[in-house]
């Protein structure tokens, strides 16, 4: 091979080396954040209460890969003075991982050495967490002694900043106290590339009820601990809470979505340092900062000859037309006719999921094995394919756990098709109404499923940078995952609105009656409470298991909401629960979820909430509720079967003109 003799090639094939090795995985290191031993309990070297405390952590860390990331055990002689309690927690994140394993095995180890003679020892990792004690501390919460960490930065907007930071933590306190991992993980945007990701985890062995008071106390903590900081921990005995503005746990497909094609993400900042007198060595130090130092230089390095070479094309590129470069970003969700072809094995009749309105809905595998719903739609749409195009690049920006995700589409010739993520469990309805499937349901999944489906709205609302107004909120536009979380589906009736637009006027009503709010129904007008309308009907629906139509097939005669506020009115809004749930359920919850409900569906705009206050709502209870008044009834005369779905004049280039039936897991997409 001939000597490379160019100054700026030889830097980047160094750099790329250097990088190289650099990126070759190394063995799990156990992160060392802080620990407490008090000297007030000691014990004496080579004594019975060491020994079994020698036992104890073997246990603990020989259960370390055979744990779902959390095991307690006892050591125990003849004398109950000498017993010792002890168990270890992992990350949700990383449980019955290699990492978990690691870290346990380093804090089993660390432990003796930092507390030699201590009963009573509590350590932290940033995977991981060791606690034995002299006394018996299982499924009990221990809120104290506790452990702040922050980071050094200043939120920009502190504001904002707590605004969204307050909602995550209540949701993830919420997940986390009825997980059975006792787990969860949250990722709000707060503006532009600032995301807020938090996380709340206990001990297995707390009850629900003591797992969300522990993460509630440790999250009360934030203000005189962190308080504008872009970063901060608390850690308890029983529990731990924290938050940054970069990815700190591993993230999958449910717990944070992904950044948008075409959307460089920022990369994340270090680790906060621990307030406290935990310190690092300056070895350490340097052993980190080294060649991670070393490695940035040369990056630069390349990448200066790299930014040489593309000046010119720069300059080229910025003569040419507007809009030449907007291309790039809708040709990355283009899929090829031959591509969706291949994935439905030519659209057979075998993947076939169901058809609509719209169109023919298929079950596809891409090449790299990754299940889609692909959606063909009818070719008697009269959509022009840049404004098609145009609607793509937009939808595909809606990205939230609670959105179905639209992953590109084709336009080749008169085929327009959709691409979107595979949504295993259907919709809501099926199993919400499916006398023998709605038992699946219980309360505390309706619960993730209600917030889930509020914070989606949320999104659409105020988070999304547009605000989306979604028209045709019903169960059977909610899909399911594999796990039971909600997804909002279907936007073939959205609307976009201004920044500053509140209310919209259309001749055009289209939507499925039951759902739709008396103002929008009879005068067509529509804003972002006709949704909080829909959703109130929607979630006294998930309560009580029942369709709204049901109530129009009995001899009462009354809607749901009619027959809710009944309820309410006489002392009884209990007796509104399914019955499939009244041998477990959370009366407060139940209460709460109807009181909302009824709220939303006021018959003035002006007296429903804002779906930013019904998810405050969801997730605290110091919040006072106003009483609702009697709701809207504008629906008297009887119906047989369903509602039906109404489109007196089409809002889209393609009218659904038929009943909206949803058993085929996909989504329509055509905002306006």
């Amino acid at each position: 091979m001939p000597p490379i003799n160019n100054p700026p090639i030889l830097c980047l094939v160094l750099s790329i080396i250097v990088i190289a090795l650099l990126s070759f995985p190394s063995p799990a290191v156990a992160h060392y954040l802080s620990h407490i031993c008090p000297n007030t309990t000691t014990f004496t070297p080579n004594s019975t209460f060491q020994s079994n405390l020698n036992r104890l952590l073997s246990t603990l860390s020989s259960n370390a890969t055979r744990s779902s990331g959390f095991y307690n055990a006892t050591a125990s002689s003849r004398t109950p003075n000498d017993t010792v309690y002890g168990l270890f927690r992992c990350r949700g994140d990383v449980a019955a991982t290699d990492t978990c394993k690691s870290c346990v095995s380093t804090a089993t180890s660390e432990a003796v050495q930092r507390c030699p003679t201590e009963k009573q020892v509590v350590i932290w990792y940033d995977d991981c967490m060791l606690r034995y004690s002299n006394e018996s501390f299982f499924s009990t919460a221990a809120e104290s002694p506790a452990v702040y960490m922050s980071n050094t930065q200043n939120a920009t907007e502190p504001t904002r900043f707590n605004q969204v930071l307050a909602t995550c933590m209540n949701e993830v306190a919420t997940e986390a106290s009825t997980d059975a991992d006792k787990f969860a993980t949250s990722q709000a945007n707060v503006s532009g590339f600032i995301s807020i990701y938090s996380l709340g985890q206990c001990t297995q062995d707390l009850s629900a009820a003591d797992c969300n008071q522990c993460l509630r106390g440790a999250i009360a903590q934030f203000p005189s601990c962190c308080n504008g900081k872009i970063g901060g921990r608390v850690f308890n005995p029983s529990c731990y809470v924290g938050y940054e503005v970069y990815p700190f746990y591993l993230q999958n497909s449910t717990s944070a979505p992904q950044p948008s094609p075409g959307v460089l993400s920022p990369p994340p900042p270090p680790p906060p340092p621990p307030k406290g007198k935990s310190k690092i060595s300056k070895l350490t130090i340097v052993a980190i900062v080294a060649p991670i130092a070393v490695s940035v230089l040369l990056f630069i390095a390349g990448c200066c000859f790299i930014t040489r070479r593309a000046r010119k094309k720069r300059s080229a590129a910025a003569e040419e037309p507007s809009g030449a470069t907007d291309i790039s970003s809708v040709e990355s969700l283009q899929f090829d006719f031959s591509t969706i072809e291949a994935a439905t094995n030519n659209f057979s009749d075998d993947n076939k999921l169901g058809e609509g309105g719209f169109g023919q809905v298929y079950k596809g595998i891409l090449s790299n094995g990754q299940e889609v719903a692909v959606k063909r739609l009818s070719r008697n749409s009269g959509q022009g394919a840049e404004e098609f195009k145009n609607e793509m690049v937009l939808v595909a920006k809606l990205q939230h756990r609670n959105l179905v995700r639209l992953y590109g589409f084709c336009l080749e010739g008169e085929e327009k098709i959709l691409v979107y993520e595979y949504v295993s469990n259907k919709s809501l309805d099926y199993f919400l109404f499916d006398p023998e499937k709605q038992g699946q349901l219980d309360w505390a999944r309706r619960y993730k499923i209600i917030a889930g489906i509020a914070r989606g709205i949320m999104y659409l609302h105020e988070d999304s940078g547009l605000r989306i107004i979604h028209r045709d909120l019903k169960a059977s536009n909610i899909l399911l995952d594999g796990e039971m979380h909600p997804k909002i589906s279907d936007f073939g009736m959205a609307r976009i609105f201004g920044v500053d637009q509140t209310q919209a006027n259309t001749s055009r009503i289209v939507g499925t009656y039951g759902y739709m709010s008396p103002e929008y129904a009879m005068h067509g007008q529509f804003s972002v409470k006709s949704d909080l309308y829909s959703f109130g009907v929607l979630l006294l629906e998930i309560i009580s298991g029942k369709k709204n139509s049901y109530f129009f097939q009995t001899d009462a005669a009354e809607d749901l909401m009619s027959h809710a506020w009944k309820l309410w009115r006489d002392g009884m809004p209990l007796e509104l629960l399914d019955p499939s749930m009244r041998d477990s359920y959370s009366r407060s919850e139940v209460i709460r979820c109807i009181h909302i409900g009824l709220l939303c569906v006021q018959e003035d705009p002006a007296d429903r909430p804002t779906m930013q206050s019904v998810v405050l709502m969801l997730n605290s209870y110091s919040v006072t509720l106003p009483l609702p008044e009697q709701p809207a009834f504008f629906l008297r005369s009887r119906t047989e079967g369903n509602m039906p779905k109404i489109t007196l004049e089409s809002d889209l280039s393609i009218s659904k003109s038929t009943p909206s039936v949803d058993e085929a897991s996909i989504t329509a997409v055509y905002p306006r």
